[in-house]
């Protein structure tokens, strides 16, 4: 297997965790970085894992959908309070879990499902690192059973967008 890297820098958005007791409950922002590892293990025709110049799909949906935008949780309890008190000042986007784990979970099944898209079964991701600021981070890697199971779902499904949370809904499943 070989795996090649690609970073997103100074991606500006906000997000709430409804569920914290704390400070994080609130609407805040950062300037995100998003580092995804692809991996294959057979080159494309150039030799490449990926062609970095071919992936302007993926700066084009972070632009569409997370640039300034509010990102908060399907559940949370404010949401409509939230967006009905000012819709013109902000785009917001829906997630099942509005925490840096739980976006960087929700980044790489949409991301997952654009390079299926592009390269079939050839290319995958093998890591999604989202970083809140220079001091905070998670780092998702899809074990091979969830690997497995996307790239199924891709396979039956035809790669139709959503399918955001597919994978997310197993109480069994723990993330690392």
């Amino acid at each position: 297997m070989m795996t090649c890297s690609k970073t997103y820098s100074d991606l500006p958005f906000a997000h709430r965790q409804h569920r914290h007791p704390g400070h994080c409950s609130l609407i805040h922002g950062h300037n995100w970085t998003l580092k995804i590892t692809f991996a294959c293990d057979v080159f494309d025709s150039n030799g490449f894992v990926v062609d970095f110049g071919n992936l302007k799909y993926i700066k084009d949906w972070l632009a569409k959908h997370l640039d300034h935008a509010c990102v908060l949780a399907a559940d949370d309890p404010l949401k409509d309070q939230i967006v009905n008190a000012a819709p013109q000042v902000y785009r917001l986007y829906e997630v099942q879990n509005a925490s840096c784990e739980g976006i960087s979970l929700h980044l790489w099944e949409v991301f997952s499902e654009l390079l299926y898209r592009k390269e079939g079964n050839r290319v995958w991701i093998a890591q999604l690192d989202l970083f809140e600021d220079a001091r905070n981070a998670t780092c998702f890697v899809p074990s091979q059973e969830r690997l497995h199971k996307m790239r199924r779902h891709l396979e039956v499904e035809g790669a139709t967008l959503p399918a955001p949370h597919i994978l997310s809904n197993s109480k069994k499943e723990v993330l690392v």
